[in-house]
């Protein structure tokens, strides 16, 4: 099964996306946006960016975890990892964003 964005509505009526891979694990998620049509052009943002290995912010957590940021050409983070134990493990979350995000189908949680 390939990757898809599910686009849903948090606590706060906010709108925001996540990135699952394939076995349904998420790999990359938003920020929250008053509008749903925000949230649309994140999602349309990740698909063009995922592709370029410049466009990851690989760092490490306070507690000595690693996560990365895929940020926009602007700069702006559009997406966030979870936490992994390893580099390795991070690296692996980075290509799983670049294998699924570009062709990942939209299901829309709010429809």
């Amino acid at each position: 099964m390939a990757g898809k964005f599910e686009i849903y509505e948090d606590k706060a009526g906010e709108y925001r996306f996540r990135l699952k891979a394939g076995n349904g694990e998420i790999i990359l998620a938003s920020e929250g946006y008053k509008q749903k049509a925000s949230c649309e052009n994140g999602i349309a943002s990740v698909m063009k960016n995922a592709p370029e290995d410049a466009r990851y912010e690989r760092k490490e957590t306070k507690s000595g975890k690693h996560m990365f940021n895929l940020k926009a050409t602007n700069g702006q983070v559009i997406g966030t990892s979870e936490s992994y134990e390893s580099t390795s493990g991070r690296d692996n979350g980075i290509e799983s964003v670049k294998k699924n995000a570009p062709d990942a189908k939209i299901d829309d949680q709010t429809a």
